[in-house]
């Protein structure tokens, strides 16, 4: 389960990235790929959190991978592969909080399809009438 975690966040953050800027680099295939599993991981550990809490730091992790990622890649080894400098409150041009907006809208998103679908899988009702929202 955890390889097609993997791979399912490194192919849609690459359809992402295709999707807004026209290309993507291999670093952020593998970038998706540990972004989703670790979002993964937190979320099978902290099943009870409510949702846009989850979507939180769903954001926190994506934000934090890409300002580590961009650390390396983009400052340590010079490639360029994407500069948020003219984005309003970046932070040494790696993160913004357009960015961190968006990867929250996109773990909202995703989270509540996986509870869908676990639902769906489990025989229960589409949506949960008691699960913790806020």
């Amino acid at each position: 389960m955890r390889f097609i975690v993997f791979l399912t966040g490194a192919a849609g953050y690459s359809m992402i990235e295709y999707l807004f800027r026209g290309y993507t680099h291999w670093s952020m295939v593998l970038t998706g790929g540990a972004c989703l599993l670790t979002l993964y991981f937190y979320t099978e550990e902290f099943k009870d959190t409510p949702t846009l809490a989850k979507a939180a730091v769903g954001a926190l992790i994506f934000t934090g991978f890409e300002f580590a990622v961009g650390i390396v890649v983009n400052v340590w080894f010079g490639w360029d592969v994407w500069n948020y400098s003219r984005q309003i409150g970046n932070v040494m041009g790696q993160i913004c909080p357009k960015y961190t907006l968006a990867w929250f809208i996109i773990c909202l998103t995703l989270l509540s399809v996986w509870e869908i679908i676990g639902m769906a899988v489990k025989g229960g009702p589409p949506l949960d009438q008691n699960r913790k929202v806020l």
